[in-house]
């Protein structure tokens, strides 16, 4: 049997779709904001799934736990531009909420498979998210 995929993985997927969601959100941003907080927003959200799957490449868990701590950094970076684009009415504080739960999510599977990974590998150290 062949060794899974990081598309297999369900924070990966999870990621990939909110990436789409990101998308869509931005999609109604100012068109002044085309180059500044949407294309923030977008280079982002993209980094998160791409850093799982980069990660998932790499041959040690080490290697592996490294591109996990640089995607929950992407999701605090996401995080931040969302709130500003809330306080700018490019988003509505519902709109907010939901993504900010879908993050959330997002960041405790993160942390998931990272402390998976340090348990096989007890040098690994893990970022304990705050929550």
């Amino acid at each position: 049997m062949g060794q899974r995929s990081y598309k297999d993985l369900q924070v990966w997927q999870k990621a990939i779709d909110f990436v789409t969601v990101v998308y869509r959100l931005t999609e109604k941003f100012p068109s002044t904001e085309t180059y500044g907080l949407a294309l923030q927003l977008r280079r982002a959200s993209v980094s998160v799934p791409s850093n799982i799957a980069e990660g998932s490449a790499k041959r040690s868990s080490i290697d592996f736990t490294r591109f996990i701590n640089i995607a929950r950094g992407s999701i605090a970076e996401i995080e931040t531009q969302l709130i500003i684009a809330e306080r700018l009415k490019y988003i509505t504080e519902i709109e907010l909420k939901s993504v900010s739960m879908t993050l959330e999510e997002i960041n405790k599977m993160l942390f998931g498979l990272g402390t998976s990974l340090e348990t096989r590998n007890p040098k690994l150290k893990i970022i304990t998210p705050k929550l």
